[in-house]
């Protein structure tokens, strides 16, 4: 295992920093156990829409609302103090126009303590990333697969498989770019792509699903630990069974409590 030497929480021009020195590590987190027990292991903690999905159940993002995206965020700030934290900005809280994405993200950055805020966009949302980092909101740019697109897009399937696709791809990340985002996001990118979007800038960039050619990788930490289900991407790895180790327990609970063993191996309050 290992670990990051650090006494304090790591900046947003930091992480830029590393790019070309060390890979990038970045999991999800919604609640203050997780945040707690991953913020020493990693770079960044990425409070992610996906908590919709992982946290509430839903079908999709799309049903993220900006007040839970608040409540998670301000939890995991509070509950670390190294991790760099972003915020994923909830479907519908930015696309309006350009004063309604800096009052919502301004409002994410003051409410929470978080380092930035997380945005999917393609070329024609560069102008809201350039007017949010001109007034001060760093912004980390998602592109290739976006769940938030997931209806325009026919579903959950990989970007930049064809070289039309490849060509917008990085129209996205240079558009991005060019408008102030200080990294990118790049989710179910082809390798081919990911590898020359990571090259042609000297800002890092993070893969999902996006090979090993970027700087970093993220994760959604209950796919590595097998919360998920069944509903765990192609691309995820499975590094634990976190889900029958909870169930082991709980059964052995359940068990004693109805055998009546339970209060004969713990000490009880009054006694």
């Amino acid at each position: 295992m290992s670990t990051h030497i650090r006494n304090r929480r790591l900046t947003v021009p930091q992480l830029v920093a590393m790019k070309g020195q060390q890979k990038i590590v970045s999991l999800t987190a919604y609640s203050s156990a997780i945040a707690k027990v991953i913020d020493p292991l990693v770079d960044f903690i990425l409070v992610g829409d996906s908590t919709a999905m992982v946290g509430y159940g839903r079908p999709s993002t799309l049903s993220m609302r900006l007040e839970e995206t608040i409540a998670h965020t301000r939890t995991v700030v509070d509950s670390t103090r190294l991790a760099c934290v972003i915020a994923d900005m909830p479907f519908g809280s930015y696309q309006q126009s350009h004063e309604q994405a800096f009052r919502n993200c301004a409002q994410v950055l003051a409410d929470t303590g978080c380092d930035a805020v997380k945005l999917e966009v393609n070329q024609a949302l560069a102008s809201t990333v350039e007017f949010l980092v001109a007034r001060g909101i760093p912004v980390m740019a998602h592109i290739g697969l976006m769940p938030q697109f997931v209806n325009v897009m026919g579903g959950y399937k990989a970007q930049g498989l064809t070289p039309e696709s490849g060509v917008a791809l990085c129209r996205d990340a240079r558009a991005s770019l060019q408008a102030g985002a200080f990294g990118l996001l790049l989710e179910g990118v082809a390798e081919s792509v990911a590898r020359k979007i990571t090259q042609a800038t000297d800002k890092p960039t993070i893969g999902i699903g996006a090979s090993p050619a970027c700087d970093g990788q993220v994760l959604v930490t209950e796919d590595l630990l097998g919360l998920t289900g069944d509903q765990v991407p192609r691309f995820v790895k499975p590094y634990a069974d976190v889900a029958e180790v909870i169930r082991e327990a709980c059964t052995r609970f359940a068990n004693e409590v109805r055998d009546g063993t339970f209060p004969e191996t713990h000490h009880c309050y009054g006694v």
